[in-house]
């Protein structure tokens, strides 16, 4: 096999790994925050903090797949356009890190809510209402990242698009799926009482981000 397929495969299989980690910590997890109710926020932590403490490792472990996935995607599309795919590494680790300092909020509440004797300062209702806090925090946080999430998509569609070993199709969706992203989070950020709205709208452009990664896996890419 040669060195562009395997490592076509090598990094749809990282890609597939990636989404199927992503799709579990997104839908798997009980949803432990309960908006505007602080108390039964609270009591969603500590009745399952196991399964709390699970899904802040998946996200770890998401996060760090992610890494791999566009290093190994560098490897492939250096020789078409380092430029570009030195700024579609610069963009996922930015984004990366922003994401891993925005998932250190989801620890807060866990402190708050351990019944250490230094915090008896505080009431239950104030703490519950702080570790509700950090977990709005940490959505709202979110959108930041999701930003990069659909800024690399452009960088990594124009190298597809440019490659000569890949349908220039893919390379297409992929710019489609990052301006979903983008236009999304944007609009978290400046109208967020319009971004339930807009995200049910932009929503099925994220699927184009999905054909890449079975062509990948499936298919590698043309010698």
């Amino acid at each position: 096999m040669n060195s562009i397929k395997a490592t076509a495969r090598l990094a749809g299989a990282i890609y597939f790994l990636f989404m199927i980690m992503s799709i579990v910590g997104e839908f798997f997890f009980p949803t432990f925050m309960v908006y505007g109710d602080a108390t039964a926020t609270a009591h969603n932590i500590t009745s399952n903090e196991p399964v709390y403490r699970l899904g802040i490792l998946t996200g770890f472990v998401t996060l760090v797949m992610f890494i791999f996935l566009v290093t190994t995607l560098y490897k492939l599309f250096r020789n078409v356009n380092q430029g570009l795919a030195l700024l579609m590494v610069l963009l996922v680790s930015v984004g990366v890190a922003v994401a891993l300092g925005n998932l250190l909020n989801r620890f807060a509440p866990l402190v708050l809510l351990c019944g250490a004797d230094y915090l008896s300062v505080f009431s239950k209702a104030q703490l519950d209402a702080l570790a509700l806090s950090f977990l709005r925090f940490q959505s709202n946080g979110a959108t930041i990242s999701s930003a990069f999430w659909g800024l690399w998509l452009f960088p990594f569609g124009i190298l597809v698009i440019r490659a000569s070993f890949l349908p220039k199709i893919l390379g297409i969706l992929l710019v489609i799926a990052g301006f979903g992203y983008l236009t999304s989070s944007i609009t978290s950020i400046v109208l967020p009482e319009y971004s339930h709205v807009v995200s049910q709208y932009i929503m099925p452009l994220y699927f184009g981000e999905v054909p890449i990664i079975f062509w990948l896996l499936i298919r590698g890419a043309k010698a």
